[in-house]
């Protein structure tokens, strides 16, 4: 189901979605009929336009900004965490340098900020992450980098979760087990709106702590030059993780 749930997505999202899309819009202007020829050369235009259009920084942005309604977590709502709980978000995998799979720079961006809470907030630490698609466990990783090159101990792993559901259901246990009952909760913005329900059906308090907000180029030509999908697939991914959650839960 999980590996379904992946491909189903892979499929929708761009560049595989818009380009699916286009390429049964070329098959349909082969048809004998000439409203399905229009129909067709009408889906292949809207779906490349599209594409272009997602490819555009401002555009991407555009699709964080609801999604990045929380602000930063003030000093006095850390000051009310017991422990401080850092989300996983990919590995970079053999990576020569470091003789093996690391964090992914997705995953790197919220340990810088999870090391800073837990320094200025002396909280202990949890980081949470498995390896769906095999490998080394994305919290081995985690722990790794944030011990040597942040200098910050890590004090529970967990190493079993595929995705951020299972990150809350498998670390909820291993965090209750040490009486801690309130959290912090690190992760990107645009993930905290689906991430901070799920670890609340836990039985969990949680105060979120987002890092890497999505920002604009001071340039507004650089801001409107197509560029990549990353934000705009990030957004895309989570409203439809946010409308899946709530489909299960109308069950």
């Amino acid at each position: 189901m999980f590996l379904l749930q992946k491909l189903i997505t892979a499929l929708l999202l761009p560049p595989a979605g818009p380009v699916l899309l286009a390429l049964c819009g070329l098959w349909l202007t082969r048809a004998r009929s000439r409203r399905w020829q229009g129909v067709g050369l009408w889906l292949a235009t809207f779906s490349l336009l599209t594409l272009l259009l997602l490819s555009l920084p401002v555009v991407g942005n555009a699709l964080m900004v609801p999604l990045e309604q929380t602000p930063p977590i003030s000093r006095s709502q850390l000051q009310q965490a017991q422990a401080i709980v850092i989300l996983g978000g990919g590995s970079s995998y053999a990576a020569p340098e470091y003789g093996g799979d690391t964090v992914s720079r997705a995953t790197l961006q919220r340990l810088r900020y999870g090391a800073r809470l837990a320094r200025e907030a002396r909280l202990p630490l949890l980081v949470t992450g498995g390896a769906p698609f095999g490998g080394r466990a994305e919290a081995e990783s985690m722990r790794e980098a944030l011990e040597m090159d942040f200098g910050v101990k890590v004090r529970w792993i967990e190493t079993a979760s595929r995705n951020t559901a299972e990150n809350a259901s498998l670390s909820a246990p291993l965090l209750k087990a040490a009486g801690i009952t309130r959290i912090a909760l690190v992760s990107h913005g645009w993930h905290l709106p689906r991430a901070v329900p799920l670890f609340e059906k836990q039985g969990l308090e949680v105060v979120p702590a987002p890092t890497a907000f999505s920002t604009g180029s001071p340039s507004l030509l650089e801001n409107m030059l197509p560029r990549d999908m990353v934000r705009s697939r990030q957004a895309l991914n989570e409203y439809l993780g946010q409308l899946y959650n709530r489909l299960k839960e109308t069950r």
